[in-house]
């Protein structure tokens, strides 16, 4: 479960690929370089005088704009020095370059020794995951590689159980029938597996395929036969596990029917404890039945998340609070029990990729969990730790 605005939720947004500068201050480049060497400079021009010198002394033009007074030109440094003197040019700088930001590593992924996996060549290969939730961003570059097929339980795009969602400023394209137009599960797909591709961020799982399956509508809403379908629907094609990062405080029967017959059919069933707070008996359905893991919240201090529920029905617990992950169009810090469930959801990909039944996987996460002095009701078995569950040691990380 996410925490809406009347809580902690998201922040730092960045939407985007960002970029940062590679090179040294401008100028420094003409300095360093002899007379003779040729650069490539940018030159503001305070006139047509100035822009005519400008392309006198270029021995290439490498672009004139249209609408700015600037050419970018490849000149001897000795015209470029001469160029910064003249009254008629604003300015002379070297065409430095700027590159996509490098590859970001949670906090979570790296306090749950999810990297250890990588570095050991452990991606979840083989693999398929459920998103069971708003669907996911087909287009995102962080997730491409990972998607497989999806299917949608209710619209895209077309409002919600609440009435139109345009008011929140999501706009994500409908592509799909199981596109995201809300953030949240596409969110949750990438703590899952992200590629590991040197850009963005990594997920707990690299290489398992994610499955969108669209339950909830733009505002964050289905109902208990919509999410129920979606459960149905996993575990007839045959997939190993069902992130699902979604709940109510009651439960239904209809619900109760499809954990069971997935949880039967081999599925292992994760779900978001909830975001109740200071209640220590509150988890949400359909994380308190007996088929489903239910997920709990830590801080980056291994604290309980303020806002996380807890319960004897809690059996792990996973980061949850300000973890930076995938939306549509780029990337963004959320917190939630919706955060810490797609951790152990990873995990389990982890697991399942290896050959164990969802029942070996529920068990091998709970006995390897780390003990971080929280009760039984607050943190169930401990903290999730992947490399532990794989037989790594978390020094194995060569």
């Amino acid at each position: 479960m996410f925490q809406n605005s009347s809580g902690v939720s998201r922040r730092n947004v960045l939407k985007g690929v960002g970029a940062s500068v590679a090179t040294a201050a401008a100028g420094s480049g003409l300095a360093a370089a002899k007379p003779d060497d040729t650069v490539e400079v940018n030159v503001g021009f305070k006139s047509e005088k100035g822009r005519k010198q400008t392309l006198d002394a270029a021995t290439e033009v490498v672009r004139e704009f249209d609408s700015l007074d600037i050419v970018t030109a490849k000149m001897p440094k000795k015209a470029a020095s001469g160029l910064e003197n003249n009254p008629n040019v604003e300015f002379v700088e070297e065409n430095g370059t700027m590159h996509a930001l490098a590859q970001t590593l949670p906090w979570g992924i790296d306090r749950v020794d999810a990297e250890v996996a990588h570095a050991n060549g452990e991606t979840g290969a083989g693999a398929d995951i459920a998103i069971i939730d708003t669907g996911i961003d087909d287009d995102h570059p962080d997730l491409q590689g990972n998607l497989g097929s999806g299917e949608a339980f209710v619209n895209c795009g077309n409002g919600g159980y609440f009435g139109d969602c345009s008011y929140s400023g999501n706009s994500n394209a409908c592509n799909y029938t199981w596109s995201d137009d809300n953030d949240h599960g596409t969110h949750c797909a990438g703590i899952a597996d992200a590629v590991d591709n040197s850009r963005g961020v990594v997920g707990v799982s690299t290489e398992a395929t994610l499955h969108a399956v669209k339950v909830l509508d733009c505002s964050g809403s289905g109902s208990f036969s919509d999410i129920a379908a979606g459960i149905e629907y996993v575990a007839n094609q045959g997939w190993d596990v069902a992130s699902m990062s979604l709940g109510g405080s009651s439960g239904s029967s209809t619900l109760k029917s499809a954990v069971e017959y997935a949880q039967s059919n081999g599925v292992l069933l994760v779900a978001a404890a909830g975001n109740s707070g200071s209640c220590t008996d509150c988890v949400g359905y359909p994380a308190a039945y007996s088929e489903v893991m239910a997920v709990s919240s830590t801080d980056s201090n291994d604290d309980l998340s303020d806002f996380s529920s807890q319960g004897p029905e809690v059996e792990i617990a996973a980061p949850g609070t300000d973890i930076y992950s995938t939306v549509p169009g780029g990337y963004d810090t959320f917190s939630g029990t919706s955060m810490a469930c797609p951790h152990v959801a990873g995990a389990g990909g982890q697991l399942m990729a290896n050959g164990y039944t969802n029942g070996e996987a529920r068990d091998q996460l709970k006995s390897t969990a780390e003990n971080i002095d929280l009760s039984d009701n607050e943190s169930g078995a401990g903290l999730l730790d992947v490399a532990a569950a794989l037989g790594l040691d978390s020094s194995d990380s060569t």
